[in-house]
């Protein structure tokens, strides 16, 4: 794949501190304290500083694992959960050191934008009309390998964690046309790429786009994207590259995501 010299460079990472915003179960998220102070009396010129980072996989701009989640106790590719996969240390099967590096076509389909408004709020979801619609309106096709990027407008707030966590989410009827075209990941500008705490009326679980893209189909999902700059030039097809850490049987990994166009 060669990428041009002059290639704009979008970074689609959210900025981390303590006090982002953060799913409950996942609180507090991201804590960062300083260990080693700059500071005289060390015997030489040079002196050093450095911290530790605690951090929830799943908090800040993220990638999910095929460990992630499971249904009726079975990972992607039916594997059932038992003592040998899920261990205390982490998944011997399907975990974050499974993932390699995401460098593919990516897309942004501007949902917010279709629909007119500033941002998609709870109780508003995602439908495949508007993914298929969006698509159209913009000239672009979604094929297998792809990364899908979807845009709700939620991405501006993340300085209010109040409003952003009031985000709508993608429905299971969405994820399911996603997984139809073959994309190799998904990803949008809220918490939990679904809407927190509905409840599928048909798959009878929350969060349905998880069950449906990562255990059903073996598609990885990034959460807490931002996709301002990227919509706001209206650039919807471009190169994504995702490196994810090898976090040997971890769930997720944080991720610096960027788009090169």
């Amino acid at each position: 794949m060669h990428i041009s010299s002059n290639a704009r460079i979008y970074d689609l990472e959210q900025p981390r501190y303590f006090g982002a915003p953060v799913f409950p179960s996942h609180a507090p998220g991201y804590v960062y304290t300083l260990h080693r102070h700059h500071e005289r009396g060390m015997g030489e010129a040079r002196s050093s500083a450095s911290g530790f980072m605690y951090t929830t996989e799943h908090s800040g701009t993220h990638i999910d694992a095929l460990c992630h989640q499971a249904e009726d106790l079975h990972l992607y590719g039916g594997r059932e959960v038992d003592a040998s996969i899920q261990t205390p240390s982490g998944f011997t099967e399907l975990g974050m050191e499974t993932i390699a590096p995401l460098i593919t076509r990516g897309v942004l389909l501007d949902i917010a934008r279709h629909r007119g408004v500033d941002r998609i709020g709870a109780g508003e979801p995602v439908l495949r009309d508007d993914l298929e619609a969006a698509a159209q309106n913009q000239g672009i096709s979604v094929g297998e390998g792809d990364v899908v990027l979807l845009r709700t407008g939620n991405g501006a707030l993340w300085q209010n964690p109040t409003v952003y966590l009031q985000a709508g989410g993608v429905s299971a009827g969405a994820s399911s046309w996603l997984a139809s075209r073959g994309v190799r990941a998904v990803g949008a500008d809220n918490m939990t790429w679904d809407e927190v705490g509905v409840v599928d009326p048909d798959l009878k679980v929350t969060l349905p786009g998880h069950v449906i893209l990562l255990v059903r189909h073996g598609i990885y999902i990034l959460e807490n994207l931002f996709l301002e700059e990227l919509a706001g030039d209206r650039c919807y097809d471009f190169t994504f590259i995702c490196l994810p850490l090898k976090l040997r049987g971890a769930t997720g990994s944080p991720v610096r995501p960027v788009s090169l166009a």
